[in-house]
């Protein structure tokens, strides 16, 4: 669990601005720990990234009407600002709903060509917009395009925070046709691994409408519980929660 002293320093930079050099922050044991597969075995945990966009409430309804839990990595400024009104309500409806939400860093820059410094404000800048919208501060980051080095785990590490990264791709971001990513779920279910950790986005209309419940109801047949990604590696979803804060004029990006 996340110490007194790095959430105080954490929540006061960011209030006022990205760290500004490694020594803003509490020194953490080492990098971040990566997270490629689930632990708990039996489980499935169905990850979406790039949001929140158009779809994400849709992508909500249908977990929440066959009892399964997702994990939304959520940009700040991707397909649409994290802050305008409907995005926002986006990401506080997923969490509203007993859903995990994370990090998926500011823009979606390829980290591993960035700086320490610049690495940082791509985190905190998010983690600040979900602290503000949901009240809690996240215990997990995925990096954009699953990329990542010495440097951003360190900084990863330093934020308290696991990368987390998937053992199957549905190929919805790659030119994937509807038929092939269904495809692919027919193939881990038909190896069934004891777990399955899975990439999709929630920004394509035939993920939200046509491919995410087929993986539903194969993977729920095959006997796997759907369930976040911090339930299916046994760990705490947020390093603290509060209360939603109110909108102020801070919020834009």
């Amino acid at each position: 669990m996340i110490s007194k002293v790095f959430v105080t320093l954490t929540l006061a930079a960011l209030a006022l601005a990205a760290p500004a050099a490694e020594d803003a922050f509490e020194k953490r044991a080492g990098p971040a720990q990566v997270i490629t597969r689930c632990t708990v075995p039996n489980t499935a945990a169905l990850t979406f990234d790039d949001g929140p966009y158009i779809y994400g409430k849709d992508v909500v309804d249908t977990l929440d009407k066959n009892g399964a839990k997702g994990t939304f990595f959520y940009n700040g400024m991707n397909y649409d600002c994290i802050y305008d009104q409907n995005p926002a309500a986006t990401v506080k409806y997923a969490y509203d709903h007993g859903h995990q939400v994370a990090s998926h860093t500011w823009a979606h820059k390829h980290l591993n060509s960035l700086t320490f410094d610049q690495v940082h404000d791509e985190m905190w800048r998010v983690e600040q917009a979900l602290l503000r919208i949901t009240g809690a501060y996240p215990a997990f980051m995925r990096p954009p395009y699953g990329e990542y080095n010495a440097n951003v785990l360190k900084v990863a590490g330093q934020r308290n925070q696991s990368a987390v990264i998937w053992d199957l791709d549905s190929g919805d971001s790659t030119g994937s046709s509807v038929a092939q990513q269904k495809a692919q779920y027919d193939a881990v279910v038909s190896r069934h691994p004891s777990t399955v950790l899975s990439l999709e986005h929630e920004v394509y209309e035939t993920t939200a409408h046509q491919t995410l419940q087929y993986a539903i109801t194969k993977l729920k047949g095959a006997g796997y519980r759907l369930v976040t990604v911090a339930e299916c590696v046994g760990k705490q979803p947020y390093q603290s929660v509060s209360a939603p804060q109110s909108r102020t004029s801070d919020w834009h990006c």
